[in-house]
C-alpha cells in the first residue's frame, strides 16, 4: 500500500479528531494489514548450560516457596520486558531443589512442562500425582489445582510453556491460591492414564473441554513410538519423523491453545526448507546439530538447548547424530481461526 501524503491541513484534522478519540485508518492501514506476517519476534537461542548456571545461583537466593515458582523467563530479544518468547506464548525454565515444594495454585492459563534434567520429582494436578522424568511432557489444564515437589536427591529442571500472552490479550485471567503447599490427593498415581490412555474411556465421560485428560506423556513411550516408526522409513523431507501429541478422546491437539510436537532426525538428516505461520519453540532432548533460520541465523544446538523460530521464517534442521526435538507453538489457535498456513518450499 502506498504511503498517504502528509499535509498541514491533514495534520490539523488528525489533531482535532484525536481529541475525540478518533484516528484515520489510512495512516496506519499498511502496518495493520501486511502482505506477509510481520512481527517483533526474532530468532533466538539459549544454551542450557547458561540457564542451568543462572538457575543454580537463583536457588541460593530464593526458595521455591518464597518465589511461588522459581523460574527464569526466556525473553525474546525483540520482545524484551514483555515476558514473551513469541508474540503470544510464554516460556521459562523452572527449578525445584531436593526437599522443596512449589505451592498449590490454579489459574486460567494453560501450562505445559517438558522435563529437561532430573527425575523422581512430582507434579500434582487436580488430585492426582505423576512422577516427572527427563523428556516427559506434562499438562496443567486451565483452572486446575497444581503443585510441584521434589523428594529425589537431585535438582529437577523443566521448561514451562504457557499461553499467558493470549489470556492477557483477552483480559480473561483469573488465579487462586489454595492456602496449602500441597493439595490433597484423591486419585492414585496413573489413574488418568488408565482411564483415558489405554484405548478405553469411562462410559459416562463428559467430552467437553479442549485439554487432554491424560496429563503425562512419558518420554519412554514417545521414544519407543518414534523408533518403531523409523523402521517404516516414513521420513518427511521437511520434518524427518514428526508427530503431534493428541487428546485421545478427540484426536485433536493435547491442549486447546498450545500445539506440542516431537520429531526424530536421524544422523546426517537435513530437512528441506519449511516455514509456517506459527512461531515455534524447540528444545532437543537428544542429539546435536544445527538449525538455519531465515537467511543468516544459525543455531548450533545440543541436548536441552532452546531456540525459537518466528512466524513465516524458513527453517532447516541438520542433525549430526540421531536427535529428538520437542517443540510447541500456537498452532491450535491458528487452525481454529482458519489462519494457519505453511510453505513447504513449493509455494
Amino acid at each position: 500500500m502506498a504511503a498517504v501524503a502528509d499535509t498541514s491541513a491533514r495534520r490539523e484534522f488528525y489533531d482535532r479528531i484525536s481529541e475525540k478519540n478518533l484516528a484515520p485508518l489510512w495512516t496506519s492501514l499498511a502496518d495493520l494489514v501486511t502482505p506477509e506476517p510481520r512481527s517483533h519476534c526474532r530468532p533466538a537461542n539459549w544454551r542450557f548450560t547458561d540457564i542451568r548456571a543462572a538457575m543454580v545461583e537463583a536457588g541460593d537466593l530464593i526458595t521455591a516457596k518464597e518465589a511461588e515458582r522459581r523460574v527464569l523467563v526466556l525473553e525474546n530479544p525483540g520482545l524484551r520486558g514483555q515476558s514473551k518468547i513469541t508474540t503470544d506464548l510464554y516460556a521459562g525454565v523452572q527449578l525445584v531443589l531436593p526437599g522443596e515444594v512449589a505451592p498449590a495454585h490454579r489459574h486460567t492459563q494453560s501450562a505445559l512442562r517438558f522435563v529437561l534434567e532430573g527425575g523422581g520429582a512430582h507434579t500434582s494436578v487436580n488430585g492426582e500425582r505423576t512422577i516427572m522424568n527427563e523428556g516427559d511432557f506434562i499438562i496443567t489444564p486451565p483452572m486446575a489445582w497444581h503443585d510441584h515437589g521434589n523428594e529425589s536427591d537431585e535438582p529437577i529442571f523443566w521448561l514451562d510453556g504457557l499461553d499467558i500472552p493470549v489470556v492477557q490479550f483477552l483480559d480473561a485471567s483469573f488465579a487462586e491460591h489454595l492456602g496449602e503447599d500441597q493439595q490433597k490427593l484423591t486419585r492414585p498415581t496413573g489413574d488418568s492414564d488408565a482411564r483415558y490412555g489405554a484405548n478405553l474411556l469411562p462410559v459416562d465421560h463428559d467430552t467437553r473441554g479442549g485439554t487432554s485428560p491424560v496429563f503425562n506423556y512419558p518420554y519412554a513411550r514417545t521414544r519407543d513410538a518414534l523408533e518403531r516408526m523409523r523402521s517404516a522409513n516414513a521420513w518427511d523431507p521437511c520434518h524427518g519423523l514428526k508427530m503431534r501429541y493428541t487428546n485421545p478422546i478427540t484426536g485433536n491437539h493435547a491442549m486447546a491453545t498450545i500445539g506440542t510436537f516431537v520429531q526424530l532426525l536421524s544422523k546426517g538428516f537435513s530437512t528441506a526448507a519449511y516455514r509456517s505461520t506459527d512461531a515455534t519453540v524447540f528444545v532437543p532432548i537428544e542429539g546435536k546439530g544445527r538449525t538455519r533460520i531465515g537467511d543468516d541465523f544459525v543455531v548450533e544446538w545440543g541436548k536441552r538447548d532452546i531456540f525459537v523460530v518466528p512466524s513465516w521464517h524458513r527453517v532447516r534442521h541438520e542433525s549430526d547424530e540421531d536427535s529428538v526435538l520437542f517443540s510447541f507453538s500456537d498452532r491450535p489457535i491458528q487452525e481454529a481461526l482458519y489462519l494457519y498456513r505453511e510453505d513447504r518450499g513449493n509455494a
